[in-house]
């Protein structure tokens, strides 16, 4: 464990405790504690990493992290096998919309803030187009995940977000709110942690089948993702990834259900991506279209926090398919 720790003295001093959300103090022994007089949890930081878990409403344990056992739940392959796969297979998904959302976000932070900060939720590792946010120096970014990673600054979990209320100017939640058992109950926390009229961004798969195991939830079309928002007022949303992604997946997916799991499955997976990778591409022209948003692989949000709340018959008004 080291006493040093990622995050700045700025943002350490939003910090709250998970449990009762009490301030933390750092005590001799490195670790942050939270002064509540009922509560008095400690939380470990591992190599300049806080753990700062709600135990009692997470699925992820403290001690899972402070013994040192890195908790993934990524669908990537590990080791060099896997880096060999993703090298020479061609990736059956695209992203059509991340990089110009991000630089959309980028310049609506601008004018909340002349230096915001940013909550990334789900950030051991960069998400596609991210670069816009991570290459711009006039903002901070706060990244946590409930994994170790390059990028970590801070394990928490977004059911408890261990923040003080209006910490942040913006949030950004890209292929994160499946992974959760409570995204309503996340995206509350979110809506509580940003400052008034901040800004959050969010990338939710739909038409995808299950990419984390045990830890893979909650799927939602366009009109599901924009009333889990319903608190923020719209700025864009729509498809993210389009059909031929969609198509894709589902196409693997098919030929996988023909092997047991470890037995054939990397060739087959293998195989699929090469008879199938070039379907991404038709997104480019597909993404927008009203049957696109109806069969999209994925969907975003981005919207800006608001006292109102999106009523349901407001809500449907708002469908863009083809139904």
């Amino acid at each position: 464990m080291s006493a040093e720790v990622r995050i700045s003295p700025g943002v350490q001093e939003s910090l709250r405790c998970p449990i009762c959300r009490s301030r933390l103090r750092r005590d001799a022994d490195a670790e942050f504690c939270c002064i509540g007089a009922d509560c008095g949890a400690r939380f470990p930081i591992v190599d300049g990493v806080p753990v700062l878990l709600n135990e009692a409403s997470s699925v992820f344990s403290i001690e899972d992290f402070a013994s040192g056992r890195k908790v993934l739940f990524s669908g990537s392959k590990p080791g060099l096998k896997g880096a060999v796969r993703r090298l020479f297979t061609p990736s059956i998904s695209l992203n059509v919309k991340a990089r110009a959302n991000y630089l959309h976000l980028a310049d609506r932070l601008a004018e909340q803030s002349s230096s915001p900060r940013v909550l990334v939720v789900g950030g051991a590792a960069m998400g596609q187009g991210m670069e816009a946010l991570t290459e711009n120096p006039r903002l901070e970014l706060v990244e946590t995940d409930v994994s170790f990673g390059e990028r970590t600054m801070l394990i928490c979990d977004a059911h408890d977000v261990p923040f003080d209320d209006a910490s942040f100017d913006g949030v950004v939640v890209q292929a994160v709110l499946e992974h959760v058992a409570d995204p309503h109950r996340c995206v509350e926390e979110i809506h509580r942690v940003l400052k008034d009229r901040g800004i959050v961004y969010a990338e939710t798969p739909f038409m995808q089948q299950v990419h984390g195991g045990r830890y893979d939830f909650t799927r939602f079309t366009h009109l599901g993702h924009r009333r889990l928002f319903r608190r923020f007022e719209e700025i864009d949303s729509g498809a993210v990834c389009g059909p031929g992604m969609s198509l894709a997946w589902a196409y693997r997916h098919f030929l996988l259900c023909f092997a047991k799991p470890g037995k054939l499955s990397a060739s087959i997976e293998m195989f699929a991506s090469l008879t199938s990778f070039y379907l991404k591409y038709f997104d480019r022209w597909l993404v927008d279209t009203p049957a696109g948003i109806d069969g999209a692989s994925g969907c975003y949000f981005l919207g800006r926090k608001s006292d109102r709340v999106l009523g349901d018959r407001e809500l449907i008004e708002q469908y863009k398919g083809a139904g």
